[in-house]
This record gives C-alpha cells, structure tokens and sequence, in this order.
C-alpha cells in the first residue's frame, strides 16, 4: 500500500514539474533593445547637395544586431513602444562612375514604431510630411508638425493619431518658401495639457492653436485664451 501511495505521488510530482517546464519554454523571451553612442556624420544639403551639415545618428540594435540607424530622441507612447526618427544611407554613384565602392549619402527618412516587448520595428508614414522641412512634435500618441501639400506650394498645419488614417487636423498655413534649410518651414508645435492643445508658429509668425478632443481638433481664438487665463 505504501509502495502504491508514493508511486501516485511520484507520477504527480513528475506530472507537476512535465507542466511547469512546458510552461517555462512558452513563455517567450524578452528582446534587448538598445542604442549605440552618438556619431556625427555628413548629411549633405543645399543646391545640388553640396553644403554638408554635421547629423548625429546612433544604431539601434534588437538582441545585439543593428537593424536601423536612428537620429533625434525617442519618444515612449507606452511603456512598451516608441518612435523613432530613421535615417539610412542611399547610393549615389552615377551608372557611368566604375567605382568598387558605393557613394553613400546620408539622409533623413520618416519614422519607426518599435515594441520593446517583440523587438518588432514597423515604418510607418505620416501624411504630407516633409523630410527636409517637416519637424515632427509627439505627445502621447499624437504627432504635430507642418506639412507640404502634394501640389508642392501649400503648407498645412496636421495633427496625427497613431492608428488612424486622416489626419485629425489638416488644415492650410500658407505658402512655401524656397529655402535650403531643413525645418524650415514652420517652428517645433507646442503642446500643452488639460486641456490637450497645440500650436502652430508659421515662418511668417502666424500662431494657431487647437484644442484636441478626442478624434477632432478645434481651433481656439484669443478671446477664449484670455477668458482662460483670467480663470
């Protein structure tokens, strides 16, 4: 009887230790996320790409492996993603230049969406955003920036929520400048909470500010800030 006794206890020792084990191999590992040092390299721009401007990039690694270069900080939508400004290297040898080694040219491209829990990274585009003269401003999972129309002249002021696909606000700004300087064509947005707004500074000193709700944006006049303000 005894013997009986602990032959059951075994098998369901054994059956215990069989599930946690099992157990143990599904649950997926965590991925390492991290960034290189900071580096300095050459971005070229201006007529015919010929005033270099000093960019500072770093490599973003998944599990000790680069998988893109980066510029500019990281902002955490949760505590699980972020985004990131990528930047990547483009050939520019002529088809009539025999060269063993490619003209590599560095530029500025759009934006990543990283999950630090799968190590997954996805590009992701933001409409009418501009890679020379648009400067993205985040703020939870909302993005501000001024934007080129398709037409190519008309500046619109935009407001993006990550995971839609319109623009929460798109509306036009004025016309664009011929100038060779990057973000140039409107200041950094600036945010500001409860309640949730934005405002825009154009290059030619026109201020708008919205108020975000939800998944619209209204457009507040100086009469309420100063009724705000003497609350």
């Amino acid at each position: 009887m005894h013997n009986v006794d602990g032959m059951i206890n075994f098998s369901h020792l054994l059956f215990c230790l069989i599930v946690l084990a099992g157990s143990a191999f599904g649950v997926s590992k965590p991925h390492a996320i991290a960034f290189s040092k900071w580096t300095a390299v050459k971005w070229y721009i201006g007529s015919g790409d010929s005033q270099p401007l000093d960019l500072k990039i770093r490599t973003l690694y998944v599990d000790g492996r680069a998988k893109e270069f980066t510029a500019g900080p990281v902002h955490d939508i949760t505590d699980h993603l972020f985004v990131v400004r990528r930047v990547f290297r483009v050939n520019d040898s002529l088809p009539q230049e025999q060269e063993t080694v490619p003209r590599w040219r560095w530029q500025r491209g759009g934006w990543l969406l990283v999950s630090r829990v799968t190590g997954h990274i996805s590009s992701f585009s933001l409409p009418d955003f501009d890679s020379f003269y648009s400067v993205a401003s985040w703020y939870r999972d909302y993005v501000a920036y001024c934007g080129v129309a398709e037409e190519g002249h008309k500046i619109n002021a935009l407001i993006v929520q990550l995971g839609r696909r319109k623009p929460i606000l798109k509306k036009a700004v004025g016309e664009t400048a011929s100038g060779e300087m990057p973000d140039s064509i409107c200041s950094t947005p600036g945010w500001d909470r409860e309640p949730t707004r934005v405002t825009f500074e154009t290059s030619g000193n026109q201020k708008l500010t919205y108020t975000v709700q939800r998944h619209a944006a209204d457009l507040v006049n100086e009469e309420e800030e100063e009724e705000e303000a003497s609350k």
